[in-house]
């Protein structure tokens, strides 16, 4: 029995992931303040939690999609900081807590330019 969920919690924690996806752009078609923009940069992380989102198993939240996803890769494309468009995520107090009743899939999303 403990092998089945332990072999269930390894095969459930490979679904969660994150996608980083990138275009790169010219400063003369695209306006950015405070900077040149070289690049428009998305990114979405899904996670897994259990308990009406109470315990973390995999996280997604605004920190790691912005600070990990979006300003890492505008750093590693040469950018020096990143302008941020839209960001959002998955509620997961009040009536939302519902949606994860057992398992829960919250999904954080932020899309930014990349200037330098």
């Amino acid at each position: 029995m403990k092998k089945a969920i332990v072999s269930a919690f390894l095969a459930s924690s490979l679904l969660a992931c994150t996608s980083v996806e990138t275009a790169v752009v010219s400063g003369n078609e695209v306006a950015a303040t405070g900077g040149e923009p070289i690049a428009v940069i998305q990114g979405t992380s899904l996670g897994l939690t259990a308990i009406f989102h109470v315990v973390d198993l995999v996280q997604s939240d605004l920190d790691t999609v912005v600070n990990k996803l979006l300003v890492a890769e505008a750093k590693a494309m040469g950018g020096n900081k990143v302008q941020l468009l839209s960001a959002g995520t998955t509620p997961r107090h009040g009536i939302f807590a519902l949606t994860g009743l057992i398992i829960g899939f919250p999904m954080s999303q932020a899309t930014g330019v990349a200037v330098k």
